[in-house]
């Protein structure tokens, strides 16, 4: 990990942060207080940034790559929630106002960059900017909604329907996916998201 200031890319990363979909209406002064409690770090596909189960909670802002939420059963059996990429984030922010452990697994689809805060840190950061407090709680709000969505697709639509679902939502992450992570996400076999693809039915 890496502070934004020692980073040998530092202006490309606050660009990057500028264009958060969190981050973005915070003035360059404000950045620049938030900036030194941001760690920077670069992640192999696979890598677990957030361990079900953990009890230090983070927000993660992603710079570059694609991440998945999943849970996983006692038989660690994984089931994908949804994925985020470039200029979102993922948190554990409700874990944290509840005072519990995360409920999900935070992973590497592809390779990433990332910048992460500590909850406590990020919490006392957004007490005193109540604009970017109300942005983040209704971002917060939005995931929790799509992954409700998410779930009752799987039971609705047909296999085509969830693809043609996640092309709607998703335009810019088809090409980029690991064609077995999508199909987990989207309860389908790998074989029938290709048989589907041959078809020229997505």
């Amino acid at each position: 990990m890496a502070l934004i200031a020692n980073h040998p890319e530092k202006n490309i990363i606050r660009v990057q942060l500028s264009q958060n979909c969190i981050l973005k209406e915070l003035s360059q002064n404000e950045l620049a207080e938030l900036e030194p409690h941001l760690d920077i770090s670069d992640h192999s596909k696979g890598d677990c940034l957030t361990h079900q189960g953990d009890h230090d909670l983070e927000v993660i802002f992603v710079l570059d790559g694609i991440l998945k939420r999943s849970v996983a059963n006692q038989h660690a059996k994984e089931m994908i929630l949804r994925f985020t990429s470039e200029r979102y984030m993922e948190a554990t922010y409700a874990s944290w106002k509840f005072n519990k452990a995360a409920p999900f697994s935070v992973i590497t689809v592809t390779k990433a960059r990332i910048a992460r805060i500590a909850m406590p840190q990020w919490v006392a950061f957004i007490e005193a900017h109540p604009v970017l407090k109300q942005r983040f709680e209704m971002e917060v709000m939005r995931i929790m909604s799509s992954i409700m969505s998410h779930t009752i697709s799987l039971h609705l639509l047909d296999a085509p329907g969830r693809v043609h679902r996640f092309l709607r939502k998703h335009p810019d992450l088809f090409d980029r996916m690991p064609k077995k992570e999508l199909a987990s996400y989207l309860n389908l076999s790998p074989e029938t998201l290709s048989r589907l693809k041959n078809q020229g039915k997505i």
